[in-house]
């Protein structure tokens, strides 16, 4: 099975510590898988795994003479060894090491995310079904259009958090994979069966076909993977950031006790945490360009992947984990303010059950075209003349007064009207199951 990492912190993952153990468990499973198949002596598969260790600072040591990183490891380990270390690495080239460990790695952390994203899409569901029956404007291109509600809202996140998970998922299955085949792919130097029992130990499948690396779109569909994580999460932030605007104020990120948002104006309450989001979702974007920039590599393999990697891996998982706990602690501290949304949908005065009195004249008989021409003439001038609203100028049009009572008018403008689908949304996204995530 796949090492299971006990400290929480995604930072620990990426550490050489960790990277160096990671290796050291494919170079001793490697060992297991040949003494198995009476490839080496049994009691040295034992000494190995009994003794093989390795300490950082001796490899560092080793590596600015030998200027190789896997032969500096080689080294440390085979001195904690002894003379059974020469069966180590026997017939394997750095690759069939590197590249094994480093799936074992970005697997751990794939893992790690999948639980923080987990406590999000939670999060998420229950602040849907909090507000699921709180009304506030729909909006599009930023200008009022017809009332949704804030439940709503949310349970499209929720919904899109979770395609973020089968993603992950998804893309944690495509990398779960090692190869144990030599210095191009051919065994010319090592047994077959002895990647198929190495990869079985360590909990992951064998490349069907490789080179001397693992394929880089194994690792670019990760990267795309968190890129995409990265927008999602860029967008719930940047919507957070449009209802915390003074003049909107539906909806605002936690502000701690003895926070504050300015050094020089104390009023000021930003929604820092969504910026930050915002911010390193481009960083995420940008690390996906570079891991596609590595899949075309030399004939059977060159390193210019390599020097990427150890910066975007890292770099893109931490950026990740954090901008996902930070989600967190917004969604469940998100301060709502249902009142503002009842009075953001009353300052346009009626305009936005427009459509409603639209198809309504239609029913009545009229023309599409004239139908919008009488509503629209009115709304232009709900616009301009700030005294007036669209209910009351259409009970003085002639067209409307000839065809409807003021009571059926009025009722074109009642909220429930475009809320009545609300629970058939609800029900198809989550189900009779309330429970289910």
């Amino acid at each position: 099975m796949i090492a299971r990492y006990t400290l929480p912190e995604m930072g620990n993952l990426w550490t050489e510590e960790n990277r160096f153990r990671l290796m050291l468990e494919v170079e001793v499973a490697a060992c297991q898988a040949m003494a198995q198949l009476g490839l080496i002596p049994a009691k040295a598969a034992q000494v190995i795994r009994k003794k093989a260790s390795f300490k950082v600072s001796e490899i560092h040591a080793y590596e600015r003479v030998t200027k190789h990183d896997v032969t500096a490891f080689i080294k440390s380990v085979s001195k904690a060894v002894g003379p059974e270390a020469r069966f180590i690495h026997k017939g394997l080239t750095s690759s069939d090491v590197l590249d094994t460990a480093l799936s074992l790695q970005i697997c751990q952390a794939i893992d790690v995310l999948l639980e923080e994203l987990n406590l999000n899409i939670k999060a998420l569901r229950r602040q849907a079904l909090r507000y699921k029956e709180t009304p506030m404007m729909g909006r599009s291109h930023g200008v009022h259009a017809e009332p949704v509600t804030f439940g709503l809202k949310m349970l499209l996140f929720y919904e899109e958090f979770k395609r973020s998970r089968q993603r992950l998922a998804q893309a944690r299955q495509n990398i779960a994979y090692g190869k144990i085949s030599g210095a191009v792919g051919t065994y010319a130097n090592i047994d077959p069966r002895v990647e198929e029992r190495t990869l079985r130990l360590l909990g992951l499948k064998r490349a069907p076909v490789s080179t001397q690396v693992l394929q880089r779109d194994r690792h670019a569909e990760v990267m795309a993977a968190l890129a995409v994580l990265g927008g999602t999460l860029e967008k719930l932030s940047t919507e957070i950031r449009h209802l915390q605007k003074t003049e909107t104020l539906e909806a605002e990120e936690p502000f701690a006790e003895g926070q504050t948002g300015s050094s020089a104006m104390p009023h000021k309450r930003n929604p820092v945490n969504c910026e930050r989001i915002t911010g390193l979702a481009r960083l995420l974007r940008t690390n996906a360009l570079a891991a596609f920039e590595n899949i075309a590599l030399w004939h059977e393999r060159d390193i210019s992947h390599s020097s990427v990697e150890r910066i975007i891996l890292p770099d893109s998982f931490i950026a990740a984990h954090f901008m996902l706990r930070q989600m967190r602690e917004v969604i469940e501290g998100l301060q709502v303010y249902p009142q503002h949304m009842l009075d953001n949908i009353g300052r346009t005065r009626g305009l936005i059950f427009s459509q409603r009195a639209l198809l309504a004249l239609i029913d009545k008989g009229l023309s599409r075209e004239a139908a919008y021409k009488i509503i629209q003439k009115n709304a232009m001038r709900t616009w301009k003349d700030k005294g007036q609203d669209l209910c009351g100028l259409l009970l003085r049009e002639p067209e409307v007064r000839s065809r409807f009572t003021e009571a059926e008018v009025r009722s074109l403008f009642k909220l429930d009207y475009h809320l009545k689908h609300v629970g058939t949304i609800f029900r198809r996204v989550l189900g009779s199951n309330r429970q289910r995530g």
